[in-house]
């Protein structure tokens, strides 16, 4: 997350993004579903003005302005598949970043936590 107006909105955006169930089933399935990246941020709570969103994907740019890109789709899926995914996200409203660490959202995991009650 980089370009946020503070520090407490590059947080808070970035911590939405990956712990979100929809972005994490879009990259276990592999789905280069950028909407899902722009939709947490923008419930995050961040300051956020949607004609100035950049993200990248990998190393894949799929949205300039708030404006979805053409790009390849089969790059941007062999990255999903990769141990490691990084989602950069730029809200180009001043300076602040930050980095959040998050998981996809497995078959197994969701196998596991349903297998038991608390």
């Amino acid at each position: 997350m980089t370009g946020a107006a503070s520090t407490a909105d590059a947080r808070i955006a970035a911590r939405t993004i990956v712990s979100s169930s929809l972005v994490k089933t879009a990259v276990h399935g592999a789905d280069p579903n950028w909407g899902r990246v722009l939709a947490a941020a923008g419930r995050s709570g961040a300051a956020l003005d949607p004609e100035k969103l950049e993200l990248y994907i990998g190393d894949s740019h799929v949205v300039a302005a708030g404006t979805p890109l053409d790009f390849d789709k089969r790059n941007v899926v062999e990255h999903l598949k990769g141990e490691e995914v990084i989602l950069t996200l730029n809200l180009n409203l001043g300076k602040a970043s930050a980095t959040a660490w998050g998981c996809d959202l497995s078959e197994e995991y969701v196998r596991i936590n349903a297998e038991y009650t608390t």
